[in-house]
């Protein structure tokens, strides 16, 4: 891992990347904002399940409460009850940049010449080890190890007037993906990167009078919000008594989201660029079967991710779509460490094959990627127990060749990624498939209907949007057989 809970974890163990955090924050004076905020909080636990926490803003202060875990295990009514205000700021947290400690938790506190503020942050900065270098020759000590950190200690030290000016000023010497939200008294805040990496889109309350930011629009439904637009790349909005107002903080560069929102990372029923992820995903699937049909009896999706793909799949390759496996929906990220025998019978805790649907049959298990290979090796091993005649496994993304620099956690680089080491037929024989395609890159995204240069593939193809210093890159291209791929200006 590149930090993290460590190896050990069962959670760690799964064959998906993990997106960093999820922000949602919410303005509404006369509202119980911490609760809208926790209930914000479990429509993103998908984004990040080792801590949660809500900060609000009342009068002229900032409280926090931050702790490990799941939202429902950090918050009880007596906390939320403590955390009145008018505005709010929530967070959950995957670590990438920084151990899965308490100090890491967000949001984190800061103090302006303003006032006291908040910090939420999902993403990266790739110029996280200069930013802290310089701020610690000019005397910042600091607490956590999270680049989160160094955003507040540049908002802070910011000699600008108002709170607004001081983010916009913190991002003038930020790099990489970032949204953030900010909150201080009377204020709540949002900011894209200049590449619009991470999402973050402004909702409406109450019909206009209130607002709401938030990583994914999802969260909106459960707070009774309705979805505005996007934060633009490189915008600030800012939202105050006198409603909401934009800033330009840097120019916007060419547009590039994570192409993984749209493959595994968003939940089905959020939009972006305006596009339903679920519509996008049976896209996927469609597509797959078009350019890689075989015979088969039944086409199954790996839960829970996978299921709109393989769908699409079922629906051109007209084979029936069924259910191979179930989904123990109780595991999450454990700190209760397995021994050697229980962990490598991890995926066995999580899924379970339906012997009902598999024996006998020849089976197309539709995935949405494959990232190291171990967890897709052990579910085709227990298809096979369970029955199946033939397994035939089709994945909707291209093979994953490059580590990501921008806030998912790719462990320790590329030597944990099968497709970097391997070709297609050799990881066919690894993970004992009878046939294995994947989806190209041309079809994955005619499936969001959208140009390439709307999105950051650099995990596919190598081609970085944001320029990544050397010294980070090559810490994680050490089994780079040529050259590394030089970032696209």
């Amino acid at each position: 891992m590149i930090d993290g809970c460590g190896s050990e974890c069962l959670h760690c163990s799964d064959e998906h990347w993990r997106d960093q955090c999820g922000v949602f924050g919410v303005h509404a004076p006369g509202e119980d904002v911490a609760r809208m905020g926790f209930f914000g909080l479990f429509a993103l636990q998908h984004r990040g399940q080792e801590s949660a926490g809500i900060a609000v803003a009342r009068g002229t202060e900032v409280v926090a409460h931050r702790g490990m875990g799941l939202a429902f295990a950090v918050f009880d009514e007596d906390t939320l009850a403590e955390l009145s205000g008018d505005i709010a700021l929530a967070h959950v947290r995957y670590s990438t940049t920084g151990s899965n400690v308490i100090n890491n938790a967000q949001p984190m506190l800061g103090e302006h010449r303003s006032g006291p503020f908040a910090v939420a942050h999902n993403g990266n900065l790739t110029n996280y080890s200069a930013l802290r270098d310089e701020l610690a020759a000019e005397g910042v000590e600091f607490r956590a190890t999270s680049d989160t950190e160094i955003i507040v200690h540049l908002i802070a030290r910011s000699q600008a007037a108002t709170l607004e000016e001081a983010v916009v000023e913190a991002m003038q010497h930020m790099r990489g993906a970032y949204s953030i939200g900010v909150i201080g008294p009377g204020k709540l805040i949002g900011a894209r990167d200049p590449h619009g990496v991470r999402p973050l889109s402004i909702g409406r309350l109450n019909g206009g009078a209130q607002y709401v930011i938030s990583s994914e629009d999802c969260a909106y439904h459960v707070v009774g919000a309705q979805y505005m637009r996007e934060v633009e790349p490189g915008e600030v909005v800012v939202i105050d008594e006198q409603g909401l107002r934009e800033l330009r903080a840097v120019e916007m560069q060419r547009k590039a989201v994570c192409v993984f929102e749209f493959i595994y990372f968003a939940r089905p029923d959020s939009h972006i660029y305006g596009k339903s992820i679920y519509n996008v995903r049976q896209g996927m699937g469609r597509l797959l079967a078009q350019q890689s049909p075989t015979d088969a009896d039944i086409v199954v999706g790996v839960p829970e991710s996978a299921i709109p793909h393989a769908i699409g799949y079922s629906q051109v390759a007209k084979i029936p779509y069924q259910e191979g496996f179930i989904k123990n929906r109780y595991i999450f990220r454990t700190f209760i460490h397995p021994d050697q025998r229980l962990r490598e019978l991890g995926v066995r805790m999580k899924l379970a094959p339906l012997r009902e649907t598999l024996a006998g049959r020849r089976v197309i298990v539709v995935d949405d990627s494959i990232v190291r290979g171990t967890t897709t090796r052990q579910e085709i091993a227990l298809m096979r127990d369970a029955g199946a005649r033939e397994v035939h496994m089709r994945v909707c993304s291209p093979p994953i060749r490059y580590p990501c620099f921008y806030g998912v956690d790719t462990s320790a680089g590329r030597k944990e990624l099968i497709a970097a080491r391997l070709e297609v037929e050799d990881i066919r024989q690894h993970i004992g498939a009878d046939s294995l395609e994947y989806l190209t890159l041309d079809n994955l995204v005619a499936a969001t209907g959208l140009s390439k240069r709307h999105f950051c593939t650099a995990c596919f193809d190598g081609r970085y949007p944001i320029r990544v210093p050397a010294d980070v890159k090559v810490s994680k291209f050490d089994l780079e057989p040529q050259k590394a791929p030089v970032a696209a200006e």
